[in-house]
């Protein structure tokens, strides 16, 4: 399959919008902004939009190149929660030890199933050694 074939193989049926003109000027200033597209930015915001309605409780933060997902009202990102999950023995446990609810450990471990990578990266860059994070930024002080 050449390249254009296999790109457009990749993304859904080109199809109009349109939007209010508030909409579209809040879009357009969110397009400036960000240096990135229209159709970035509503791309971006549906799916964000979508995965929020399928994992009520599910929110974002963050920058725009680094957005994340959080569960509401535990201040913890999913890869926290997942993370811990895999720690502690059961979820029982983790909930008797911690103020996190079984609802709140439960959606993060439903949210890491549906999208496995993206919470393994997040777990991974946060294991890294101290050595590679001093590389990183040599300017920050590491407890010891």
């Amino acid at each position: 399959m050449p390249s254009a074939n296999r790109s457009r193989a990749l993304k859904g049926e080109p199809f109009s919008v349109r939007f209010t003109l508030a909409t579209d000027r809040t879009i357009e200033a969110e397009a400036r902004r960000t240096r990135r597209s229209k159709s970035a930015i509503v791309e971006a915001l549906a799916e964000e939009a979508a995965r929020a309605r399928r994992f009520a409780g599910i929110g974002f933060r963050g920058d725009d190149a680094r957005r994340r997902p959080w569960v509401i009202g535990s201040g913890l990102d999913v890869w926290e929660i997942a993370q811990m999950a895999d720690e502690y023995e059961t979820v029982e446990r983790l909930v008797a030890d911690t103020q996190l609810s079984e609802r709140q450990v439960q959606l993060a471990l439903a949210y890491r199933e549906s999208y496995p990578d993206e919470v393994a990266e997040a777990i991974a860059e946060n294991r890294r050694p101290v050595e590679e994070w001093r590389e990183l930024y040599p300017f920050v002080r590491f407890a010891s």
